[in-house]
């Protein structure tokens, strides 16, 4: 497949998310229609370095393909990151910033579909899991159960929450399973690993996505492989 080539966005529209996290709606005006796959990721180059490479930063797409030529970013800003950094305080609404893009193939099959699925995520790893459910729910494929399981540290650091609450009441058997590890609540108190063994008991037919912080995702990848889960099954996206 060839590469996509870089093309100038319109960044239209920024919205607080979080304390640390923002959404950004970037319009690409060369294309009538921004087309890609719910799981796959934008490159940036941000003018933050002269070498090429070291200015590249990737994000998933957290929005759903609707038509249009507009998609949405959710981006945390990382404590000394240059990439976020330069977001965070240089981006505003009409800046112009240079993509590449739709890339990846951490996307969902139709085979995928015939089983339960577990999208597993911490932080901004939700964004492309964001973006697959709401697909589904939009076309109303075909599915098993979804299980979504979010982890993060307190409840201000939860990410899209109302709107999975909704979608776990306007979706059928797709459920919602956000998870804090430092702060007691209502819901769920540990880590996103927990929850997934206790579903899998007993093991059922599956596929797993993992979104997130790398020392999450080898953790559940080495979990999953102990449970029984063939390697195959396991489709992963790093984060830092």
């Amino acid at each position: 497949m060839p590469l996509e080539p870089w093309r100038t966005g319109k960044v239209i529209k920024i919205e607080q998310q979080t304390y640390n996290t923002r959404r950004f709606w970037i319009q690409v005006p060369e294309l009538t229609s921004f087309d890609f796959k719910p799981g796959q990721f934008v490159t940036l180059d941000l003018p933050i370095h002269e070498k090429p490479n070291k200015r590249w930063r990737s994000y998933s797409i957290s929005s759903w393909p609707d038509g249009t030529n507009v998609f949405e970013l959710c981006i945390v800003l990382l404590e000394g990151g240059l990439g976020t950094t330069y977001l965070f305080n240089e981006i505003v609404e009409g800046s112009e910033i240079t993509l590449r893009g739709p890339v990846g193939v951490f996307t969902l099959t139709e085979e995928n579909l015939q089983a339960d699925i577990f999208l597993i995520a911490t932080g901004t790893g939700i964004a492309p899991f964001r973006s697959m459910v709401n697909y589904i729910k939009l076309h109303n494929l075909p599915h098993k159960n979804i299980h979504l399981i979010f982890g993060c540290r307190t409840q201000k650091d939860l990410l899209y929450y109302d709107e999975c609450k909704q979608l776990e009441k306007d979706l059928p058997r797709f459920h919602y399973h956000p998870v804090l590890s430092r702060e007691e609540w209502d819901g769920y108190k540990g880590y996103v690993h927990a929850i997934y063994h206790e579903l899998c008991q007993p093991k059922q037919p599956a596929y797993f996505f993992l979104c997130g912080w790398k020392a999450m995702v080898d953790e559940a990848k080495q979990r999953i492989l102990e449970l029984g889960y063939d390697k195959k099954a396991i489709h992963l996206e790093l984060y830092g």
